[in-house]
């Protein structure tokens, strides 16, 4: 079971970076602004592995409306080399073969809606996720609430909300089964200008099911930001997502060397991922 510390952690590190300012209200007009993340990583050779990830998001405002879409996702594969000799010690042949292994593989598209009423916002939004990995195969969510923001300013930005959630889940060991179930989710969200060319940025979402109240989940992300110019910056991130009760795996169960089936064996609770990537803005 997950530490309270573990849960207030992200608000009190907010609280220490962020000093209270007033909120500004937003110029009227819609205006949008798209910005790309874009990180690879191959190697060759003897060993040959590729990472390739990748997040976009699309954000308008005009006065009181905000509307944000975003799409990403991530898939890291390795190549696997077999290599076999026929023949005698003193000649003989090789023969190779190469499958290409998945390592890990998540993806996710959402949307959201945000309407001010001064300093607080009323807001509503929808969610696809998939991670084989972690056991689910897909994950849809729908929420919608009241939040607040208490700083809004040319140095920082520090809101938080909370809403009613409906989430249908289908793991990968019950394929074509789906559990729906209501929740509730608590999101803190901050960001701040260290330097002149420094941004840094923290998201920490908490999803309760209402229903089973072990299955209580978390995703925090913070990142720093370096502009390299006005529309390019470098981006390290670091995510950290917790789930109490993870999906299942299925597992090969061998009884005396022979193979017997598969039995289902929970996920890990935690994912963490570090990663480098180039922003585009436009």
């Amino acid at each position: 079971m997950i530490s309270r510390t573990a849960c207030i952690a992200p608000l009190v590190l907010a609280g220490t970076l962020f000093a209270a300012h007033p909120a500004v209200a937003q110029d009227t007009g819609w205006s949008w602004e798209n910005s790309t993340e874009v990180g690879f990583v191959t190697t060759s050779g003897n060993a040959s592995q590729t990472t390739l990830s990748l997040k976009s998001s699309l954000t308008g405002t005009s006065g009181a409306n905000t509307f944000k879409i975003g799409v990403g996702g991530l898939r890291a594969s390795s190549d696997i080399t077999t290599r076999t000799a026929q023949g005698t010690p003193g000649s003989f042949t090789v023969t190779e073969t190469t499958n290409e292994v998945t390592s890990a593989s998540n993806y996710y598209a959402r949307a959201r809606y945000d309407r001010e009423l001064g300093e607080a916002f009323l807001f509503t939004g929808a969610g696809w996720e998939r991670n084989t990995f972690a056991g689910y195969q897909n994950r849809y969510s729908t929420v919608a609430g009241v939040g607040r923001t208490w700083v809004d300013s040319d140095d920082g930005r520090f809101k938080t909300d909370v809403g009613g959630t409906y989430t249908v889940q289908e793991d990968v060991q019950t394929p074509g089964e789906r559990e729906g179930f209501f929740g509730f989710r608590v999101t803190i969200e901050g960001a701040r200008s260290l330097t002149e060319t420094t941004d840094f940025e923290t998201e920490f979402v908490l999803d309760e099911n209402l229903e089973t109240s072990d299955d209580l989940r978390f995703d925090w992300l913070s990142s720093i930001a370096v502009a390299l110019t006005e529309g390019l910056a470098l981006k390290t991130s670091y995510q950290l997502v917790f789930d109490n009760d993870p999906a299942l795996l299925s597992v090969p169960l061998f009884t005396g060397g022979t193979e017997n089936g598969t039995v289902g064996v929970p996920s890990s609770q935690f994912d963490s991922l570090l990663t480098l990537s180039l922003v585009i803005k436009l």
